[in-house]
């Protein structure tokens, strides 16, 4: 590869950010100047990004560090209402305005932990598509950008090609979301100068798109960026557990949010193989110390993850949340404290379902407040594991089980008819653990 001049092209390559680029030397010579103005979408189909987001907010994170230009978080207010295809075999489901601006303001938050916002040419804006999609004359559209397009290359997208070859619906609303997406690109260099879209390599094919809209209807010359769609060492695609995806935010709806001690348990959990590589991608630790960190082997590698599980929590939930978090695990897996400060905490009522204390500071309910009443839960041991997501499924659960994985206080359970009582708690708590690595704490309410 072509030596780059640009720190942040350097910093990207050798951390391993770049999948492709339309023109490197262009991007490098602008990054160089200070000039770039990059930009990545973020459609608000939730109230929270997760890990897959993770890597085009570290490049965004990384043009403002190197002082290579101005990065833009463009909400997709408008192209939400439409839905992109890009890797989906269905139709995504339709949501309200409502729903749509509710979703974006939990998304907002993360980006303030990453990016200094402000006017000044170096800082970062953020900016809703719906502020010129929303007013669109839709004949006119179609008459000023959709004579651009060419249907038979549409058709050869895979967004549209995989849906097609796999005889799987696809709307014609959806079939519109490349075109809306293209003339992002147009409307963002108009507006405020964009000459650069980043983005995950699924989206190549529409942001060259975007770059030929733009020839072809006046802009300056426009360049695209890609990052690697990441799966882990054993093929898995990042950021999935049994309990769905990893998200980002860490206050929100239920089922989208994660506290700092799962979100730490995530990256410890990191496969060997994958250590030296998340380490650049997900840290902003200098290439010296990761280097470093990665040269460990055997047992010592513990002490890399360690170290990724707590750079990388911090940035998301912050310094002091990621260093009680490794505490917690500290205490939990070399003391072996039964019920250690920080442990996740369901509640478990008597009747309806368990739900995530949402204040971790809560103080911990007593032995004394439980009812003498012998509680018995309303569902089964595999049930709860599924709850608590330590499975995906009851029939997952029995497997757990079945090879021993499954403890209650510290005890293997082996009979999946095991139900839970008074009789379980242990100072307050019952402790509920998957293997080693997993615990949470079950609160009887």
């Amino acid at each position: 590869m072509t030596t780059t001049k640009s720190d942040f092209l350097r910093t990207l390559t050798e951390r391993g950010y770049i999948h492709q680029t339309s023109d490197l030397s262009a991007i490098d010579g602008l990054a160089a100047e200070g000039k770039i103005v990059a930009y990545v979408g973020y459609d608000c189909t939730a109230p929270s990004l997760h890990i897959g987001h993770l890597l085009s907010i570290m490049m965004l994170t990384w043009l403002q560090k190197t002082g290579a230009g101005k990065p833009v978080a463009l909400m997709g207010g408008g192209t939400t209402r439409v839905g992109d295809p890009s890797g989906r075999d269905e139709t995504r489901r339709i949501l309200t305005l409502e729903k749509i601006e509710e979703n974006k303001q939990g998304i907002k938050a993360v980006f303030s932990k990453f990016l200094t916002f402000g006017d000044g040419a170096k800082e970062a804006s953020m900016v809703d598509n719906a502020d010129w999609l929303g007013p669109l004359n839709y004949i006119e559209f179609l008459r000023d950008v959709g004579r651009h397009f060419s249907v038979n290359r549409m058709l050869s997208m895979d967004s549209a090609k995989m849906r097609l070859d796999r005889e799987q619906e696809l709307s014609f609303i959806e079939f519109n979301y490349m075109l809306l997406q293209a003339y992002d690109y147009v409307e963002l260099s108009r507006r405020i100068g964009c000459n650069l879209q980043m983005g995950g390599s699924d989206q190549w094919g529409n942001i060259v798109t975007g770059i030929d809209l733009g020839r072809r209807m006046g802009t300056p010359q426009l360049h695209a960026l890609t990052c690697p769609l990441l799966t882990t060492a054993s093929g898995a695609k990042m950021g999935k557990t049994a309990a769905g995806a990893v998200w980002l935010n860490d206050a929100g709806e239920d089922g989208y949010k994660l506290s700092a001690y799962d979100y730490w348990q995530f990256w410890r959990n990191t496969e060997d193989a994958d250590v030296a590589r998340f380490l650049k991608l997900f840290t902003f630790l200098p290439m010296a110390e990761v280097e470093k960190l990665a040269a460990l082997q055997g047992a010592d590698i513990h002490e890399a993850k360690k170290v990724l599980a707590t750079e990388a929590t911090a940035l998301i939930h912050g310094r002091d949340k990621a260093e009680a978090a490794a505490e917690t695990a500290r205490k939990t897996f070399e003391e072996g404290a039964f019920a250690a400060e920080g442990l996740p905490i369901y509640k478990v009522p008597r009747v309806g379902p368990i739900t995530k204390e949402q204040d971790e500071s809560e103080e911990k309910t007593s032995e004394a407040d439980i009812s003498a009443e012998d509680f018995e839960l309303d569902r089964g041991i595999l049930t709860v594991c599924v709850e608590v997501g330590f499975a995906s499924t009851n029939s997952e659960a029995r497997r757990l089980m079945a090879n021993g994985g499954l403890r209650v206080n510290d005890t293997v359970v082996t009979d999946p008819k095991t139900k839970l009582s008074k009789q379980d708690i242990r100072e307050g708590f019952i402790k509920l653990s998957h293997g080693r690595k997993k615990h949470v704490l079950l609160r009887l309410t």
